[in-house]
């Protein structure tokens, strides 16, 4: 059955319960005194997992004592942890993570041990996939899983190899390790006290510094046949990919919550900064600048992170879909909460570069976002490759068919955004298929632009389906509510003109310098693209920014 998870009043109570938590526990001074100490505060986050708050249950099906909750409450609850702290949440992460191979392929035995467990013991668990020669290259393995025979029977296995960069490595109770055994990539469930299990000094991180990362080392390590995940060699890597669209839906939202972190603090402080006899907040070459493109681009993200966790809601078997759709999500937000929180720097001037208002922090924290659970630019080729194929099979008419559905909202919803997010859609189509006939995907760089491009048309998209979805009074229970509609239609106007001139550039920049061919067929390229509607869309651009901004401030 399709899964609703929480409704929305025990969603926005649990949600409350960890910013209470927060409050009592986890104060800017007290955060900041553990990221000086580059230590990981584990009795607070053992202490969420404990009985007063149970924040894992959220994480957890019912029927192991958990509270069941959907992609969607995971998304709203990932973004809360992560402006609290993007260290903390990831601490609470990797627990999910690391229990994932057995809530996907283990056996019913082992799903009703484990994962009541986590549920009823708040045990925190490491997810040791990476390795450090193969990064995130699952399939690059040199982990070994050795079978112990008796009597002609495996008993167990002897696992030997080292794991990198492991979330909770050197905290965990419990570690789902993957290793190759003769059937194939493999994972196996290894308690912390295992005679040959150890882990390395934490890593001297650039942020996150609230969270524990370690190596794992595994040498002649002895594990029983029944913590084989599933009792089947060879399922690990495909146990792996079920949940990729929900793990990085989860590191998307953490771009979320760290961005807005970040500029919530500039808009506090635009309004207490005078400057020349006014205060920032009324300089609209600051908010236009450092404020207004970072809230159009996080909320564009917002919008493709919550269609893509209602779709995932709306399956039977959620397990194994939407990983494309999940890349897209993660490359939007990390990247858009990265650049927001830089942005708050810079917004803060000589004081964002200090510790005391946290921007700095977050940025450092923010940036992790970009790499792990895949890089930003496995993001690009994962994205690339998928859709690439798409369009191969719909003979080039999938983008074409997406722009004239954007093209119909914009008529039946004037000014949602679809408009220049339809454009955006027609300039990639035109793109991908001049790729196939000049033959360009051979060059590595023009995947991964064209990568980029397909993720920047799906936020617009995504935007402008929000916006008139809002309008209409079509908002999803449990979605985000920061913002009244006309707000979200003028932010989904802002980002679409943005991602449409950002495809129709990066067409022109390396479809041509990829390509070969006379200058004078620049022109028709520039045609096919529709550049002129492009730049005629940009029309009424400031006076957007100005609403938008007003509105910020006016809430904030």
């Amino acid at each position: 059955m399709p899964s609703s998870g929480l409704d929305a009043e025990s969603l926005e109570i649990a949600l409350e319960s960890i910013r209470d938590f927060a409050k009592q526990n986890l104060s800017p001074e007290v955060l900041l005194d553990f990221d000086a100490r580059d230590e990981m505060p584990v009795e607070l986050v053992r202490q969420m997992c404990g009985p007063e708050l149970g924040a894992q249950l959220l994480f957890i099906p019912e029927e192991f004592g958990g509270m069941g909750g959907a992609a969607f409450d995971v998304y709203r609850t990932c973004e809360t942890l992560a402006r609290i702290d993007v260290g903390v949440a990831t601490g609470l992460l990797a627990t999910f993570l690391g229990s994932d191979p057995v809530r996907v392929g283990g056996s019913p035995e082992q799903k009703q041990l484990w994962m009541t467990r986590i549920a009823e013991e708040g045990i925190l668990m490491a997810y040791g996939a990476t390795e450090p020669e193969a990064g995130s290259d699952l399939a690059a393995l040199r982990t070994t899983a050795t079978p112990v025979e008796e009597q002609g029977a495996v008993v167990g296995y002897r696992l030997n190899g080292r794991k990198q960069w492991i979330s909770n490595g050197g905290v965990a109770e419990v570690a789902t390790i993957l290793a190759l055994a003769p059937g194939g990539p493999s994972w196996f469930i290894v308690e912390r006290d295992t005679e040959g299990f150890g882990h390395e000094r934490p890593e001297d991180k650039h942020g996150i510094r609230l969270s524990n990362t370690a190596a794992l080392t595994l040498d002649d390590v002895y594990v029983p046949a029944d913590r084989l995940v599933g009792g089947v060699e060879g399922q690990g890597l495909m146990q792996a990919l079920a949940v990729f669209g929900y793990t990085r839906l989860m590191v998307a939202a953490f771009g979320l919550g760290a961005g807005w972190a970040a500029l919530d603090v500039a808009l506090d402080y635009s309004k207490e900064r005078v400057q020349a006899g006014s205060p920032l907040s009324e300089k609209r070459g600051y908010t236009h600048k450092l404020i207004v493109p970072h809230v159009a681009r996080l909320e564009a993200a917002r919008a493709y992170v919550e269609e893509t966790a209602a779709a995932l809601d709306a399956l039977d078997e959620p397990e194994g879909h939407y990983i494309t759709e999940g890349a897209i999500a993660k490359y939007l937000a990390s990247e858009a909460g990265n650049r927001a929180a830089d942005a708050a720097i810079q917004a803060l001037g000589g004081y964002g570069y200090t510790r005391e208002y946290q921007v700095e922090k977050f940025k450092r924290d923010v940036r992790i976002t970009t790499i792990y659970e895949g890089t930003s630019e496995i993001m690009e080729m994962s994205v690339s490759r998928d859709r690439w194929q798409l369009h191969l099979k719909t003979r080039g008419q999938h983008y074409a068919e997406r722009a004239r559905e954007l093209f119909a909202l914009e008529a039946a919803q004037p000014g949602c955004g679809g408009e220049a997010a339809g454009l955006a859609l027609s300039a990639l189509g035109v793109s991908l298929e001049r790729a196939r006939v000049a033959r360009l995907t051979r060059h590595q760089h023009v995947l991964l632009r064209l990568g980029e491009m397909i993720c920047l048309a799906a936020g617009a998209a995504a935007a402008a389906r929000r916006a008139a979805a809002r309008r209409s009074g079509e908002r999803p229970e449990k979605a985000d509510a920061r913002f009244e509609p006309e707000v979200l239609a003028a932010l989904a106007r802002i980002y679409g003109r943005e991602a449409a001139l950002e495809v129709a550039g990066c067409a022109m920049r390396w479809i041509t310098g990829a390509a070969s061919g006379a200058a004078s067929e620049l022109s028709a390229f520039a045609a096919d693209l529709r550049l002129d509607d492009i730049h005629r869309t940009q029309c009424g651009g400031v006076e957007d920014m100005d609403l938008v901004a007003d509105a910020l401030l006016a809430n904030t």
